[in-house]
């Protein structure tokens, strides 16, 4: 018996891909929107953290 039949089965399960594709177009369009809108002084600190050291050599 082949997956697809198991899903034939299940009541309502054509809304779990248009739900996913909602949430997946959703969350890329919030995270774009913030990217656009961000500090550019914040972007800027969180682009050097990995290169600054605290440590005293």
């Amino acid at each position: 018996m082949k997956f697809i039949n198991y899903l034939e089965g299940i009541t309502g399960v054509g809304i779990y891909p248009l739900t996913s594709l909602i949430l997946f177009f959703a969350f890329f369009s919030i995270l774009t929107i913030w990217v656009i809108k961000a500090d550019k002084k914040f972007i800027n600190k969180m682009e050097n953290l990995p290169l600054q050291s605290d440590e005293i050599e």
